[in-house]
């Protein structure tokens, strides 16, 4: 097992098939599977009462196990089924646990609910009344957990096929699923956990992981440690906080180069009042920047154009964020520097690719390979893709950083590490990560300026 694989339907359905190709029984991974489930279940709720939901497949057939693991642990467990069993492994499970069967739809809430209905690989709603069984049952349970997916849920969307209620714990078998990560059906889960099932797994999709990061050598200077341009428009405050993002990412020197004044900042950022394109134009022509970004403060008129295709030609590695992107917009994703790293939320997004078909992930990817760049597709459920097919997705990010400027800091942060690492999708990774972090550290009701404030501990805590 990978520990942060995100594996699609099809990819889980090879992985399992794999297992068996090499001599691995079906009913022996089902055990596995349910004995994985059943210690975690046992570890949050012990002795007290359950109910197990058991539809007609495999994940069926885990309820089965768990529930007879459960009763052997001194477990008072009930099963209520949704019909007959409809697989060879999941009859030999149901026949093992050799208790009474309830029917799902008339049966009593217990202490504790499990859902073991539908796992991997759903594709339509449940019934309504099915559905709605679920969801009183559920709000009745005091402890809630769901075998491999929430029942209701699209595997490869995160969509919510039918109604389904909020669970405690959602048990992830072998690997995750792009359904845990995404929203809206990340949101119906309180706490992920990764339940080991003895299967190889592809690992080209994956769970963003907390970064390793490294302290500046001792021979490190404020040169050879990165140094980032900030290109800003006519909006002060968007391009400061960028730069100074930059400036706590780990990046040895920023300088910023706007439309406005010189404004208040700190004095190891170099502002410098530059209205003409073509002073843009000499002041990248240094060949000691690393990174140029562009985007936060710029401006959508002739001047911002101006500015951004002076940056262009510039022909640095660059962060393109905010206005650059809605400037590339009009001209569409062949536009776009190969190997730049782009920030966008949906809007900007679509303005980008237009209305790509498929799951939050294939429309990322597809952009990426597109357009030849690092995409950092933002939301609730932040996707990074590359050209050749990497992915990471973020998820749980604090709902507090919907506020104005976060997206400033998170553009400055990419540009910094890249920076400091010279890789692209590396660095995206790490800045939302440490964006992420950040804002958990702030608390709530945090403005953006707080972020900057935080980014040092975030930063100290993966050296």
């Amino acid at each position: 097992m990978t520990d942060w694989a995100i594996l699609t339907a099809a990819q889980m359905r090879a992985a399992e098939q794999g297992a068996f190709d090499a001599g691995v029984d079906e009913y022996s991974l089902m055990e596995t599977a349910g004995a994985a489930a059943a210690e975690i279940i046992w570890r949050a709720g012990h002795r007290r009462d359950a109910l197990v939901l058991c539809g007609p497949g495999n994940n069926g057939g885990d309820g089965f196990v768990i529930a007879r693991l459960l009763r052997a642990r001194g477990v008072a467990v009930r099963v209520a089924a949704l019909g007959e069993s409809r697989t060879v492994s999941s009859q030999r499970a149901r026949a093992a646990w050799g208790g009474p069967v309830e029917d799902m739809m008339s049966a009593a809430p217990a202490t504790q609910l499990i859902d073991a209905l539908f796992g991997t690989g759903l594709t339509r709603s449940l019934d309504a009344t099915v559905a709605s069984r679920l969801c009183a049952l559920a709000e009745a349970a005091v402890l809630t957990h769901a075998v491999d997916l929430p029942s209701g849920v699209e595997t490869d969307s995160g969509a919510l096929l039918s109604a389904v209620p909020i669970f405690g714990i959602c048990i992830a078998l072998g690997a995750y699923k792009p359904a845990h990560l995404l929203h809206p059906a990340a949101g119906r889960i309180q706490r992920l956990i990764l339940a080991d099932i003895g299967i190889a797994v592809p690992g080209i999709m994956q769970r963003l992981a907390p970064p390793l990061l490294e302290a500046p050598v001792a021979q490190a200077h404020k040169y050879n440690r990165g140094l980032v341009a900030v290109i800003g428009g006519g909006m002060a405050g968007a391009s400061l906080l960028a730069s100074i993002a930059a400036a706590h990412s780990g990046a040895g020197t920023v300088r910023r180069f706007a439309a406005d004044r010189p404004v208040a900042g700190p004095h190891a950022i170099v502002s410098r009042q530059t209205e003409r394109p073509e002073a843009i134009a000499d002041a990248l022509a240094d060949e000691r920047i690393n990174v140029v970004l562009v985007g936060p403060g710029l401006g959508l008129e002739a001047d911002g154009r101006a500015r951004l295709d002076a940056a262009l030609d510039a022909g640095h590695p660059m962060v393109l964020d905010a206005d650059a992107l809605t400037l590339l917009g009009e001209q569409g994703a062949r536009a776009i520097p190969a190997g730049a790293i782009l920030t966008p939320h949906e809007g900007e997004f679509q303005r980008l690719f237009g209305d790509l078909p498929g799951s939050k992930i294939d429309r990322a990817l597809a952009a990426a390979q597109a357009s030849g760049s690092i995409v950092v597709y933002k939301g609730a459920d932040s996707v990074i893709a590359a050209p050749d097919g990497r992915v990471a997705v973020a998820s749980g990010a604090s709902p507090w950083l919907s506020t104005a400027g976060t997206g400033d800091v998170l553009a400055g942060l990419a540009a910094g590490r890249l920076a400091v690492t010279g890789d692209s999708f590396r660095a995206a990774c790490e800045a939302v990560w440490l964006h992420g972090d950040a804002a958990r550290r702030a608390g709530p009701a945090f403005v953006a300026d707080d972020l900057l404030g935080t980014l040092p501990a975030a930063i100290a805590a993966r050296l």
